[in-house]
Formats: structure tokens, sequence, C-alpha cells
């Protein structure tokens, strides 16, 4: 099998070969630019913090839509319903108390 580049007769006008020129320079710094973002970790990790805060505004906005019509039974069926998860899986509740706390920290330091 050939390569297509080599079955491509050189440019014969110099207009022509401008375009081909740009052309492969458009599509290089296509390429560099892709290769950049693969290559930029803290970007890839603020981007998945980002989408990561979005999701849990989302939730916010949802427990608390649920806690608007809650009936004190059905809020304490759900703190109980927490608090067997928490005792499961303790660890995701010690991470978002984490957050929480350097969250809260970080407010209280800013404002002094």
């Amino acid at each position: 099998m050939t390569d297509s580049h080599e079955q491509q007769q050189p440019p014969s006008e110099p207009d022509e070969l401008r375009r081909e020129i740009e052309q492969t320079r458009a599509e290089l710094g296509a390429t560099v630019e892709a290769l950049s973002q693969k290559a930029d970790v803290k970007a890839q990790a603020q981007q998945r913090a980002d989408e990561r805060k979005e999701q849990l505004r989302d939730k916010r906005d949802e427990v608390k839509e649920k806690l608007r019509g809650a009936t004190p039974g059905q809020a304490q069926d759900a703190a109980g319903q927490a608090a067997r998860r928490a005792r499961e899986r303790p660890l995701p509740v010690a991470v978002a108390g984490a957050l929480v706390a350097g969250f809260v920290l970080g407010r209280v330091t800013a404002r002094s």
C-alpha cells in the first residue's frame, strides 16, 4: 500500500502552495493544542473538581426541595437512613466533613 502523500503531486502554483502550508499549520496547531490539553493534568483535575462541585450543587438543590415537602416522620426516617449509610461507608462522610470544615475555615480566616 502506498501512502496518500506519495501519490500527490507537488503544487505547481505559489497560491496553491501557500494554501497547503496554511492548512498544514492549522492542523499542526490543532494537534499541539490537543496534546497540551492532554498533558495539562492540573487543568484536568480542576475540570473534574468543577464538574463534581456542579453535581453536588444539583444534589443540594434536590435535597432542599425534598426537605421543603417532608413531614417530621419522613425527616426522621431520612436522618436514620443517612446515619445508617454513614456507619456503612464512613469514608465519604469523613471526606465531605473535611471539605466542609476546610471551606468554613477558609471563609473564617479570609475575613480576618
